[in-house]
């Protein structure tokens, strides 16, 4: 088995706010991926003491001891216990119903002797190679059907779309967001390869169209993780005014992420 884990920030005076770890369980049997992206929030108040890194660390630690030590809980009830265990560490001191409550989106993997399941919410990615090559995005796409005049402004998106029906969901402090999240599981024998990551590495094919997801998973194992980073922060630093990203973005350079296993 490869693994191998790529997190870099946007900006270098700037702290990660993404989270990665592989977690490999001592009987050696399987294991799991697990990348969050913390959503920036915005300069006005999110009713919360803590940082987005101190939120997406403390799920994604919960997440990774979960994905491993249950193996028999299910990937979406291991993430509702995850942003259950989280939300109790601040709710004495934060209003954790305020909609920009420290927050992330998440994408995960765990793999059995005979399985592979997956969870992915909100605008991560996991990508699955089969045997043969072919390679399928497992996106949760709730965020990007959503016409752009409806994200013109964040109070329009925090009053009417996010954690709410018809819009998007993150992982912030409701437990029960974890039943939105896109799940499935295959079996092992159809899965040859794993990548997890945030979509600051998805740039790399969302925005600039470099290639397909076959191509970026095809650059990830030839030249590594760090190459397809370095990449996509050439691009961004070609594109600062942002002339060749057709959706748009908001901001020049964004943390960028890649959790990848070849099974």
């Amino acid at each position: 088995m490869r693994t191998e884990l790529v997190s870099e920030p946007g900006l270098a005076d700037h702290p990660n706010e993404d989270f990665a770890s592989v977690g490999l369980p001592a009987s050696g049997q399987g294991g799991s991926l697990v990348v969050l992206d913390g959503v920036t929030p915005p300069r006005s108040e999110t009713g919360c003491l803590h940082s987005v890194p101190w939120f997406t660390a403390r799920l994604g630690g919960a997440l990774t001891e979960l994905t491993v030590s249950l193996p028999d809980v299910p990937l979406a009830e291991a993430l509702s216990r995850a942003i259950s265990r989280t939300s109790a560490a601040h709710a004495e001191t934060c209003d954790l119903s305020h909609p920009r409550t420290p927050q992330a989106t998440v994408a995960l993997a765990r793999w059995f002797p005979a399985s592979v399941e997956y969870l992915v919410l909100s605008d991560s990615a996991l990508l699955v190679e089969a045997p043969d090559g072919t390679v399928t995005p497992v996106l949760d796409d709730r965020l990007a059907r959503l016409p752009r005049s409806a994200l013109a402004t964040d109070a329009l998106v925090d009053a009417h779309y996010r954690n709410k029906e018809g819009g998007f969901f993150t992982a912030a402090a409701d437990p029960s967001v974890a039943a939105r999240a896109v799940t499935g599981a295959l079996p092992r024998s159809e899965v040859r390869t794993l990548a997890a990551l945030t979509d600051g590495a998805g740039r790399w094919v969302e925005k600039f169209r470099e290639g397909d997801w076959a191509d970026f998973l095809a650059l990830v194992r030839k030249q590594g993780a760090q190459a397809l980073v370095d990449r996509v922060r050439e691009l961004e630093r070609a594109d600062a005014a942002g002339s060749r990203t057709y959706l748009g973005r908001s901001k020049t350079h964004d943390d960028a992420t890649v959790a990848y296993a070849e099974l």
